[in-house]
């Protein structure tokens, strides 16, 4: 009974390896080190120590909930009260629940950072620790310049997005007869542990936050921390300064609900700020670019856009598949998936006279969830009641905007680049008739070392030769040119083929009569050498003989 245990009872077992362990050991032994006041037990150490050790790190509201979570731990066969210090047993729990522990560790740690005292919480105070936990997020990122690529908006006080954020994430706790009382009087309801162990499961950024706070707060890099699915890396192939209509709060949560392997990388493909307000322009960017995220802000301010899945196409059909997902960041965040009842996730379609031309996503012909029209600036979302694909509502300020900022961003990795060639092979393949009658129906280069080479020769007969395409995309050589001529190949002309034969031009006339296939012809020094010789005499003795 009372306030103590026996000193019999389960002895706290820490749940880090022990060279993560010795880590946080370490820290123990750096903050106890710092000039305590003369109360203070050379085995624990003060607020006035973290602050010493974190300096600029952390918002000093986070700070203090930090040590206060800390020396609020009751450790077993200890007195339930807040100690004056932290000892390192505490100190070690702390880390252990927050970093390592389960939802209900967690929940146990976030109380004790929202109030010191013993029972439940209200809501309010709740709320007041969200805001502080995802501004720290994104002080401490910044502070630690690891916003890789991203900036933050600057102005006075918090950044909106951070109360966005935060409004996003306490609205998934489930306060319990809340629906039948008044917003503002929903904050005075009670939050016990059984409440936010249950949010901490609902909502997983809530941990996840607290331990980007710890990782980049503390610096412990032995306990590894990947920001990549976090924030994604920016890239902007402009040498100018461009500031994107997404703040770093409405990154962290869009990029969270991406595929896991689209999360890493972002690309910029399109934005009317540095291309200019033209529908031509975005649609030649952003076809054929892999899965891409859509953004717009409206007149008023809202902001909101669609995740495609897949590349978009130019085409009077509906494409895409329910992967693909609208949101808004602005004034409020939330993301709203396919619902199966049809399948009109993308429509992209210019130059159409009867059906409609512009960029859609959900809904149906003039009533899609989000619309841009082919008169660039012009825009609507029609959602009466919801919408039918993606059941999401108005996600503009009104049903038929106008906007100034676009933007359009290809996540994960660009369309071939995990086409890598296996080595440096070669293979091609011809379809060949006879060369008196000759119809060649597909010439092929599917790799040459890298990069990797698409070449396709299509033509008609070449004894009344008709060439109806040649297209060369890259070669690993510097050029090579081919001209043909009617009745015959007349001429050859390589130039060069490979640094040994920098010097070799080849002209030679070919009178052939009759080739059956040429299949797989390696495009190295060693082959060119012998199919010269062999076939070509007069150019394997020299360039002036080459030229009869």
């Amino acid at each position: 009974m009372g306030n103590s245990r026996s000193q019999s009872g389960p002895r706290f077992c820490s749940q880090f390896l022990p060279a993560e362990q010795a880590e946080i050991d370490g820290l123990f032994d750096a903050l106890s080190s710092e000039k305590q006041r003369p109360d203070t037990s050379p085995r624990s150490f003060s607020l006035r120590a973290v602050k010493s050790h974190l300096g600029e790190a952390l918002p000093p509201e986070m700070v203090t909930r930090l040590y206060d979570g800390m020396r609020s731990l009751d450790l077993p066969g200890k007195a339930k009260a807040p100690s004056e210090s932290v000892s390192r047993e505490q100190f070690t729990m702390f880390m252990s629940h927050l970093l390592k522990g389960s939802s209900e560790e967690k929940s146990l740690v976030i109380m004790k950072m929202i109030s010191a005292t013993e029972g439940p919480v209200k809501a309010r105070e709740v709320q007041k620790f969200t805001e502080d936990l995802v501004g720290s997020v994104v002080h401490v990122l910044n502070y630690r310049q690891e916003l890789r690529g991203w900036t933050q908006k600057r102005g006075p006080g918090p950044p909106p997005g951070v109360q966005v954020l935060a409004a996003q994430l306490f609205s998934e706790m489930e306060l319990r007869g809340s629906e039948e009382l008044p917003g503002p009087q929903q904050l005075d309801r009670d939050c016990d542990r059984a409440v936010i162990e249950d949010w901490v499961f609902r909502a997983p950024h809530v941990a996840t936050f607290l331990s980007v706070v710890i990782h980049r707060g503390f610096l412990l890099p032995r306990l590894s921390l990947d920001l990549a699915p976090l924030v994604p890396e920016r890239h902007v192939d402009q040498e100018r300064v461009f500031e994107s209509i997404l703040d770093v709060p409405s990154v962290i949560y869009v990029n969270a609900h991406l595929p896991r392997e689209r999360r890493h990388r972002w690309h910029l493909l399109f934005s009317s700020e540095l291309h200019g307000h033209s529908f031509a322009q975005l649609c030649g960017r952003i076809t054929h670019q892999g899965p891409c995220v859509l953004l717009l802000e409206d007149r008023d301010g809202h902001v909101f856009g669609g995740f495609a899945s897949c590349s978009w196409e130019v085409k009077p059909q509906f494409q895409g598949d329910d992967r693909c997902f609208l949101f808004s960041t602005s004034p409020r965040m939330a993301v709203y998936t396919s619902t199966g009842y049809n399948d009109h996730y993308m429509y992209l379609n210019h130059g159409q006279q009867t059906i409609p031309n512009g960029l859609g996503m959900g809904g149906q012909h003039n009533y899609f969830g989000l619309w841009v029209d082919v008169d660039f600036g012009k825009g609507h979302s029609k959602a009466k009641p919801k919408c039918t694909t993606y059941h999401s509502p108005q996600l503009s300020a009104q049903e038929d905007f106008r906007f100034e900022k676009m933007e359009v961003w290809a996540v994960g990795e660009a369309p071939g680049s995990q086409q890598v060639s296996a080595g440096r092979r070669s293979a091609c393949r011809v379809s060949a008739g006879r060369l008196s009658s000759l119809h060649v129906s597909a010439l092929r280069v599917l790799s040459l070392s890298s990069p990797p080479v698409a070449c396709r020769l299509s033509t008609g007969r070449l004894s009344s030769p008709r060439v109806s395409a040649l297209r060369l995309l890259s070669l690993p050589f510097p050029r090579v040119a081919c001209r043909l001529s009617v009745g015959r190949l007349s001429f050859l002309s390589v130039s060069p083929v490979s640094p040994r034969l920098c010097s070799l031009h080849v002209a030679c006339r070919l009178s052939v009569c009759c080739l059956s296939a040429l299949c797989a012809l390696p495009l190295c020094s060693c082959i060119w050498r012998r199919f010269i010789r062999n076939s070509f005499p007069a150019a394997a003795a020299g360039p002036r003989d080459a030229r009869g």
